[in-house]
């Protein structure tokens, strides 16, 4: 419908059967082919370098704060861990995660046990995992990496770009719906005056 319209514009130009609102909605529609085709992937750029650039300060500041930490499983857990459900691990590894009760030591040699999760198969006490953990020695999240921070950026900026076109659209629709109503709105108009005149003899028709 769109690219019809504006396809339209060069041969309406000088056609005497051409309405002045067929110009208009040919107008409209090439502006908002513009936008669909120049904007709206730019916004998307914008939005998808914006969010890669906020995401890899996180994955910096996280990787900065934690550090993989070996720990001893004193024995399996009978309750789930905090961080037996990893939002992260979904992209890249395996979320099926064991809670266990473990020993390790914080950065400044301080001895923690607690419960952790833990990918390994092997859980048997005195097995030797790796946790995460922060600057204090307490467990944590694995920290994000830059692929997946990456792939977060560009799906963000695809979506605003698909959502800019989506939006440019609509607008597109809604205005030719109005300009549809107004011309309706001066036919009927014209037709109070001319309507009952119609068909009789002296009134010219």
């Amino acid at each position: 419908m769109t690219v019809r319209a504006v396809l339209g514009i060069r041969r309406w130009r000088h056609n005497a059967l051409c309405r002045p609102t067929d110009r208009h909605e040919a107008w409209v529609a090439l502006t908002a082919l513009l936008v669909m085709v120049l904007a709206a992937p730019v916004l998307g750029w914008l939005c998808g370098s914006l969010t890669d650039e906020a995401l890899q300060q996180a994955v910096r500041s996280q990787h900065a704060q934690r550090s993989l930490t070996s720990a001893v499983v004193v024995r399996e857990a009978s309750g789930g861990s905090l961080f037996a459900q990893d939002p992260e691990a979904a992209v890249t590894e395996d979320t099926t995660r064991t809670p266990v009760v473990a020993d390790w030591r914080a950065p400044d040699g301080t001895p923690r046990t607690g419960t952790v999760s833990t990918a390994s198969e092997v859980t048997t006490p005195g097995t030797r995992i790796r946790i995460w953990t922060d600057r204090e020695g307490r467990p944590a999240m694995r920290p994000m990496d830059a692929p997946t921070a990456r792939t977060h950026a560009v799906l963000a900026g695809v979506g605003v770009a698909v959502l800019a076109g989506g939006l440019t659209e609509a607008a597109r629709r809604l205005v030719v719906w109005r300009m549809t109503l107004r011309r309706y709105a001066k036919l009927d108009r014209a037709w109070a005056e001319v309507g009952p005149d119609w068909g009789r003899t002296g009134t010219g028709s």
